[in-house]
Parts: structure tokens; sequence; C-alpha cells
């Protein structure tokens, strides 16, 4: 079954390439050339670059090669995906601009017309020659006034007096097949839709998250915690894109925030501490309380050599763990990834013997973890995980693996916050789900 899925999936992704290939280059030029084989490279190419980086980033090839390749491989991803929409957007378009009507020049001057196109003043051939227009610059006399009338041949006209044949119409534009016009500014259109948005959106990831204020009412919690924050980051990914000064405008954002206490659930990193130590360095200088737990991509980098690094930073690494704010109990589990290496979620650990009075807040990477949280009665669970989609379309198909892709759902008696996040992973691009650190306000219902 695996089998077929790779080579379905490996079909369709040939298939689409060919496809934006052929709109772009082949249906834009009249016969093979320089511009169909640069076209096939590029393709060729930039896929070379995309899966060299994602087996670099894995594999933990030097960091040097992981940052040559990440940046065009990973933005050349991105930019497929907006190729082919765009593309296949144009395909409703071309009909139209195919049946478009077309201006057409006049055949002919009206100046210069024949003898043999303007008829006989009086039906006889030959009558009141002196009057007819044999030729632009040149006019006809009369035999009988005229003293040495030159012989005209009776079967053929004289080169002053053959028929001019009419101007053949110029296609429109410039001599370009309407079929060829039409395929060119589709292409074009749909290039420069494609390239605007990846650059944008990678615009707005390297700008860094902006704030995002939500409140949440908590039944148990108490009247003097009314108004207590928690500043939710997740999904920072920091990696051979995003570094060092990707940690400190996050640092930057959230101490400006002034926020009682700092959430990371998850994904900080895609790489070891050896290669990312000092892009997470930062985190030291976080003002407020902090308390962090894994993701499934920590488990790809080495999840215990980075529990130790952030507590080296001050961070409180909550592994299947809870401690007890004045006000309630905070608490945090692993991300499932953990259980291939026997490290994986452990609620009743987390949660159990605690007073069910107070209320929980607890940090889980992923959405799915829910269930298990309306189970043990927590009254908040704050996760990330998704992206919000990253990069429409993905947002249909997190939706699908996820019972809350973005924002605040109530499950029960159990609310869920997913954050979009506030790096990316793989494209540092983002289309339709903008980067955030949200501020969790926690509301009493009792004040």
């Amino acid at each position: 079954m695996v089998i077929v899925f790779v080579l379905l999936a490996l079909a369709v992704l040939v298939g689409g390439n060919w496809y934006v290939w052929r709109r772009l280059f082949r249906d834009t030029t009249r016969a093979p050339g320089a511009v169909r084989r640069a076209g096939a490279a590029v393709v060729v190419g930039g896929w070379a670059l995309a899966v060299g980086a994602l087996v670099a980033e894995r594999a933990g090839a030097p960091f040097w090669l992981q940052r040559t390749l990440g940046w065009p491989g990973f933005l050349w991803l991105a930019l497929c995906v907006y190729l082919l929409l765009a593309v296949l957007a144009g395909e409703a378009v071309r009909p139209l601009l195919t049946r478009l009507p077309v201006r057409r020049r006049p055949t002919a001057d009206a100046g210069t017309a024949t003898a043999s196109q303007v008829p006989p003043a009086d039906g006889k051939a030959g009558a009141d020659r002196s009057t007819v227009t044999v030729g632009p610059d040149r006019a006809a006399t009369d035999p009988a006034t005229d003293p040495d009338p030159a012989p005209t041949p009776a079967t053929a006209p004289t080169p002053a007096t053959a028929p001019t044949p009419a101007t053949a119409p110029t296609p429109a534009p410039a001599d370009v097949s309407r079929r060829l016009f039409v395929s060119r500014v589709v292409a074009g259109a749909a290039g420069a839709v494609a390239v605007g948005t990846v650059g944008y959106g990678t615009y707005g990831v390297l700008r860094g998250p902006r704030i995002k204020r939500v409140t949440v009412p908590l039944a148990k919690l108490p009247r003097a915690a009314h108004g207590y924050r928690i500043a939710v980051v997740s999904d920072i990914h920091l990696g051979p894109v995003l570094g060092r000064g990707f940690t400190q405008g996050i640092v930057d954002t959230i101490n400006a925030a002034q926020p009682d206490l700092v959430a990371v659930v998850g994904d900080l990193v895609d790489g070891s501490v050896r290669d990312l130590g000092p892009a997470a360095a930062p985190l030291a200088g976080l003002d407020a309380p902090s308390y962090f737990v894994t993701g499934n991509h920590e488990y790809f980098s080495g999840a215990a050599q980075w529990v130790e690094e952030v507590r080296r930073l001050g961070l409180v690494p909550l592994e299947n763990a809870r401690t007890e704010l004045p006000w309630f109990d905070l608490a945090g589990v692993n991300d499932i990834a953990g259980e291939s290496e026997g490290q994986g979620p452990d609620f009743a650990k987390a949660l159990g013997d605690r007073d069910p009075a107070r209320a929980c807040v607890l940090l889980a990477h992923q959405p799915v973890q829910i269930h298990q949280a309306v189970d043990h009665g927590v009254d908040l669970q704050l996760s990330g995980h998704t992206h919000g989609g990253q990069l429409w379309p993905g947002n249909l198909i997190a939706a699908a693996a996820n019972p809350t892709v973005a924002g605040l759902d109530r499950y029960g008696d159990t609310q869920l916050y997913v954050s979009r996040g506030a790096g990316a992973w793989g494209p540092p691009t983002r289309v339709g789900a903008p980067s955030d650190i949200t501020m969790i306000q926690l509301a009493s219902t009792h004040a």
C-alpha cells in the first residue's frame, strides 16, 4: 500500500510539473529551442535544490550546506504551489481571451485604384480616357490628341495599368498568432501572481510575528487572577533559514507585551544544539517565567539535548509534569512523536492527583491531544503544530488531520486554543495564515 501511495504521489508530482512547464514554456514558444530547454532546466534544478534541502536537514548535513540549499530549495517549493494554482486559474480565462473579437487594419488605399477598377463613363471601351487614372503619378491621354501615341498591346496591360493586389491583413499583435499571444499573456500573469504571492508571504514571515490578543473565560479561575496573561509562542522552527535574529525579534516582541507567563508549545528547532544553539540563545532574555514542551520536530532533532538546552537558557521544561501556580495548575505533556523513543505523552502522570477544584491549563503541542485533555478535566489546552495551514489551501489539509486548525474552540468542558505559530517550516513563507504570538488573557467568570 505504501508503494502504491508513493508511486501515485510521484506521478502527480511529475504530471503537475510537466503541466506547469508546458503552459509556461512550451505553449509560449513557436518551436523547440533555448527557452524550452531553459524552462526544463529551471524546473528540474529547482526540485533538485528542494529535495537536497529536505534531505540535508533531516540527515544532519554540514550546516553550511543546509543553509546553501535551504533558501532556494524551500522557496522553490512555495513557488511551485502557486505557479500550479495560478496556471490552473488561467485555464478559466484562456477561452475568454481566445474568443475576443479582433480589430483588423484596412486592406488597401482607396487613392490607388486601377483603370480596370473604374468603369467606362459611357459604357464604351476607351471613352473619355483623358480622365482615367492609370497609376498614382501618371494620367492617360486620348489617341486623337496625341501626335505620336504609343501602341498598346491588346492582350496584356502595361505595368502601370496592372491591377494592384490587395494588402494582406496584419495579424494582431505584432504578427503573433492569437493562440500564442493568449498563452503568453496567461503565462506572464500566472508567473507574476505566483512570484508576488510568495514574495509577500515570505516578507510576512521574515518581519516577525505580531501579537494577537484572545480572552478566555475560565469558570474555576479565582477573581484575583482575572486578566492574567499568557504569551503563547509555537512553531518557531529555527533552522538553516530562520536564525538568531529571528529569535531575538520574538523575544523583543514578547517582552514588549509584558505577559505574566510565556508558554513555548513545541517545534522550537529543526536541527541539533550544535548547529542551532546560538540561534536559540536569545530565549535566555525572556523577562517573564517561561515554560516549554516538546513538539514533533524536537524528536527529529534530538529532544533530550534540546530539553537540557532550554533548561540551561532558563525555561522550565514540562515533561509530563505539572506545576502549581498561585491561581491555577500549569501542566505539560510530551508530543506524540516521543512515543517512538518511549517518551510519549503521559496524561496520568501530568494530571493525576491534582485538585479538580482548581483551574488547569495544559501545554500540548498537537491539537489532537484534546481528547485526552477532556478526559482528565483540563480547562484550557494551548497548542500549535498546524501553522494554520501555512500555505493556502494547506488549511484544508490541516483541517482533515486536526480537530481545530487555528483559534479557540470548545470540546465539552475543555477549551482548546491553537496558535498559527511564529515561524514556518520548509518555505519561510505564509499565505492566508499569518504568523502570530498569542496573548491569552484569562478571565474569571466571578469578576
